[in-house]
């Protein structure tokens, strides 16, 4: 899929536009190669460029080309597999070129361009493309902060699920979430380098405001990192915590079904010996034998009740 998008002079918002002009926006979502050979030639890129980022196991990195500069970022994306939904990262490239274009390739889409494209961000001009760039690092950011509240407030749902729980389902829902924080710490790291790359200032140029605003995506980068360590820390504990409760609660259960099993086998041992081949004397014939048996096995059973309670055996 291939947008075009551009700022309008005037107005300084954001509008599709029908052809590929000079300071435009052009955005690529799981390109046809017809697509691709559309921006080549008008932008004159080299094409690996583009086909390096339909790898969604593209790392972030900063790669310059005679005609072009690429840099490629990891994003936070939600995920749905039969109703269950994950957080992982994909790879979003962004390509700056000598003859004014910016081209932001993505093997499947993401979320962070959507505020661009609805004209949510303040001082936003495809024309300033190293401010564009800037941009989209720190909204990347901002992304990640806000997919880390959703993760914290899942821990906080099984926290409260796994006091009373048994099942091994919810200990692997933590697994996910803190593999999650796993995908998470690694891509920011890596976002992290990029960050700091751009901001000496030799890959691009910089200018005040674009510095400032460097600054600003480099802390929040950061934060996002202190807080997935922070979660991920959180969570192992938990987790380590957690599986103990679960193995105590199935060994409160597997003692009382033990201790129930031996008081239930009292009347029955009993019943067995009385049922046996043997002389009863004047008991074998008494009316209320049957009875007395009956109420003799409860009161030994009742003792043994008492016996195994008072042990927390039961």
């Amino acid at each position: 899929m291939l947008k075009i998008y551009k700022t309008t002079a005037v107005e300084k918002k954001i509008k599709k536009a029908k052809r590929i002009s000079v300071d435009c926006w052009i955005d690529m979502v799981s390109p046809t190669s017809e697509e691709i050979d559309r921006v080549i030639k008008v932008t004159e890129i080299d094409k690996d460029l583009i086909l390096k980022m339909l790898d969604e196991e593209e790392t972030p990195r900063i790669e310059e080309d005679d005609n072009a500069i690429l840099v490629v970022v990891d994003t936070p994306y939600l995920e749905e597999d039969d109703g269950h939904f994950t957080y992982n990262t994909r790879p979003l490239g962004i390509i700056i070129t000598n003859n004014n274009y910016v081209i932001t390739v993505s093997p499947s889409g993401t979320n962070v361009l959507n505020d661009f494209k609805k004209n949510r961000v303040k001082n936003f001009r495809t024309a300033k493309k190293t401010r564009f760039l800037i941009q989209i690092l720190l909204y990347t950011s901002s992304s990640y902060q806000r997919a880390l509240k959703i993760v914290n407030r899942k821990i906080e749902i099984k926290e409260e699920t796994l006091v009373k729980s048994t099942s091994n389902k919810d200990l692997i829902d933590m697994l996910d979430l803190e593999k999650t924080l796993v995908y998470f710490i690694t891509s920011l790291k890596a976002n992290d380098l990029v960050l700091k790359k751009l901001s000496k200032g030799i890959v691009l140029p910089l200018y005040d405001e674009d510095e400032d605003l460097l600054q600003d995506a480099i802390i929040e980068n950061k934060q996002a990192i202190e807080q997935s360590e922070i979660y991920r820390n959180i969570l192992g504990s938990i987790t380590d915590t957690y599986a103990t409760i679960v193995s105590n609660n199935l060994n409160q259960v597997m003692k009382f079904l033990a201790g129930a099993t031996i008081i239930l086998s009292i009347p029955t041992m009993i019943y067995s010996f009385m049922g046996m081949n043997v002389k009863l004397g004047a008991l074998a014939t008494h009316p209320y034998a049957a009875l007395g048996i009956f109420l003799g096995s409860l009161v030994i059973a009742i003792i043994a009740v008492i016996w195994l309670l008072r042990r927390n055996m039961l």
